[in-house]
């Protein structure tokens, strides 16, 4: 009788890795597959990017401006997919209750929400990437970029930022309870005007944008702003070196403190049994 294959537990980074690939895949997939969520999901930003465009060609505002709403449009799929599907999955997940799976399972919290964030960036990659080519062919937008490795840079330092604050979220919506519906509705609207997407974060104010640049978005996008357009450079608010300096700090903060919520919870769940609610 042949004996049986002996299996071999995944541990340390094997482990982490094979946890990321298998959260991230569902949604990489999954995403092309309700093709009614990719239409809409691309056109209502659309009609939000083409109102403002329009607003400016009424004000015979420079063209570098239609630019601005054209990226900042673009970006708007990456900070509606952090806090629909980072910041509330944790309390989305309780309901259906698969977080007591997540934390009894081998895999690590964090893993899982890297491979949320893995998943749900591919995801608001291909949405980002449609509004940018389509606005750019309806408006006539032109590009100069005056360095490829820089933008690819400060885009990736920006998404790691961002999604590592989306991961801190996720354990601050679940502590809420019911209201993080409220509170994840609450911050969509403002950011758009505190970090932004349709204008230079500068014309707010020093103190102003200064404080709205805790949101990674804040300073990406301005640093991007300056990279493809061969505008004024001062309705850049920092320099791009300035901007990508604290971009670098805020990831790792953010991801920091990501990752101790994250064991915090991971902790309480299995020593106490329960998950955030208190006993009465």
């Amino acid at each position: 009788m042949a004996s049986l294959p002996r299996i071999h537990k995944a541990e340390g980074f094997s482990l982490f890795w094979r946890t990321v690939w298998a959260r991230a895949y569902p949604r990489i997939v999954g995403s092309m597959r309700e093709r009614s969520w990719v239409f809409f999901e691309t056109l209502l930003p659309l009609l939000g990017t083409s109102a403002y465009v329009f607003v400016y060609r009424a004000l015979n505002a420079p063209q570098e401006f239609i630019g601005f709403v054209v990226v900042g449009g673009a970006m708007t799929a990456f900070w509606l997919n952090v806090l629909w599907s980072m910041a509330a999955q944790l309390y989305w997940d309780k309901d259906a209750g698969n977080l007591e799976l997540y934390v009894v399972s081998p895999g690590p919290l964090m893993a899982i929400l890297l491979g949320m964030a893995v998943g749900g960036l591919v995801m608001a990659g291909s949405r980002a990437l449609i509004i940018l080519i389509v606005c750019s062919l309806m408006f006539h937008v032109t590009y100069q970029v005056t360095s490829l490795g820089l933008l690819i840079l400060i885009f990736v330092v920006t998404m790691a930022a961002l999604y590592g604050m989306g991961m801190m979220f996720a354990s601050i919506f679940l502590t809420a309870g019911r209201e993080a519906w409220h509170i994840t509705n609450l911050l969509q609207e403002p950011i758009y005007l505190a970090s932004g997407f349709y204008f230079p974060v500068k014309a707010m104010g020093f103190w102003v944008a200064t404080f709205a640049s805790i949101i990674p978005l804040t300073l990406g996008l301005d640093g991007m702003r300056q990279l493809v357009f061969s505008g004024d450079p001062t309705l850049g608010f920092l320099s791009v070196s300035v901007e990508l300096a604290i971009l670098i700090v805020l990831a790792i903060v953010f991801i920091i403190a990501a990752n101790y919520a994250l064991s915090r919870l991971e902790q309480v769940g299995r020593q106490e049994g329960r998950l955030i609610e208190r006993r009465r």
